[in-house]
């Protein structure tokens, strides 16, 4: 019965990976169930609006972004310019286009970064336990231990500021809720009957937890990773709003209401749409994040 168990463990995930059928057939469904969903399914749409923008940036944007035209400083919203115009001229909407670009940039990078880093830290602590977990933990209560926006003012104030340096600030400081979550899943199947099986077969650690932990944690990881892409979009506005993020003339939203504070008591256009877009993108991720939870639970099918 372990033998039987322990294969069907190991084989699960790979016929599913080498299965593209069954990979297609699963997100298609979880669309549906998210499409279902009017809550979900609004965050779905805007976040798809949102990449099909940032890819035709180019064929869409009326305006080149940068190009300064002083003589046309200010403008409300018109039939020329839908947005209006910033303080040199720029139209604002074509700068909300490409500033979807970067806002995509540093969401893919810090996905990127505290996907792996949170799952390798919450599941080798939950696996292992110990002296090591205690360590690992300790230091991810550090970092949760202060708001996300001040701990990547310090970072970046000890980087320097860019654009570049803000992204790293922002992975290094959202990794701590994704070991946490990969933790506390890690702890409630590490002492599983297909775990054993796999000890006593002599598996190594690590490809337990490659084959048989991680798989388990990727649902609720995935979740978390979306759901905290609001709180990302929020600080490297906040970054780039004390001019410590994307340096200008880079068209990010958290810039552009920057700059524009010093006339929005009289052009309210600067700073509201790109603060619009911020909030709309924010609360798609949001909402979507929800969606996931629920289409990725397996207590609700």
């Amino acid at each position: 019965m372990a033998t039987e168990t322990l294969n069907a463990q190991d084989h699960a995930m790979p016929t599913l990976l080498s299965n593209p059928n069954s990979v297609l057939r699963r997100l298609l469904a979880v669309i549906r169930e998210l499409l279902g969903n009017p809550s979900s399914g609004f965050g779905l749409i805007v976040i798809s609006i949102l990449l099909l923008t940032a890819l035709v940036a180019p064929l869409i944007a009326p305006y080149d972004p940068n190009v300064v035209n002083l003589g046309n400083v200010l403008q409300p919203p018109n039939a020329a310019h839908w947005f209006g115009t910033d303080e040199l001229g720029r139209d604002i909407m074509s700068r909300i286009i490409y500033g979807t670009r970067i806002s995509l940039t540093i969401i893919t990078i810090v996905s990127v970064i505290v996907g792996p880093v949170g799952l390798l830290v919450g599941t080798t602590a939950g696996y292992f336990g110990g002296w090591y977990d205690t360590v690992m933990m300790r230091i991810t209560d550090i970092f949760l231990s202060f708001p996300s926006l001040i701990l990547s003012l310090a970072f970046v104030a000890a980087l320097g500021a860019g654009l570049e340096n803000a992204i790293i600030a922002i992975g290094l400081t959202a990794w701590p809720p994704i070991a946490r979550l990969a933790r506390a899943e890690t702890l409630t199947f590490r002492n599983a009957d297909y775990i054993s099986a796999s000890r006593m077969q002599g598996a190594s650690s690590l490809r337990i937890i490659i084959k048989s932990i991680v798989p388990m944690c990727m649902p609720s990881v995935l979740v978390r990773i979306t759901l905290s892409m609001a709180t990302v979009i929020l600080t490297a506005a906040g970054l780039g709003f004390l001019g410590l993020g994307a340096q200008p003339p880079l068209p990010e939203w958290g810039a552009m209401i920057a700059t524009g504070r010093r006339y929005m008591l009289d052009n309210w256009w600067l700073v509201a749409f790109p603060g619009g877009a911020i909030l709309i993108v924010s609360l798609a991720f949001n909402l979507l994040g929800d969606g996931l939870r629920d289409a990725l639970d397996p207590k609700q099918h």
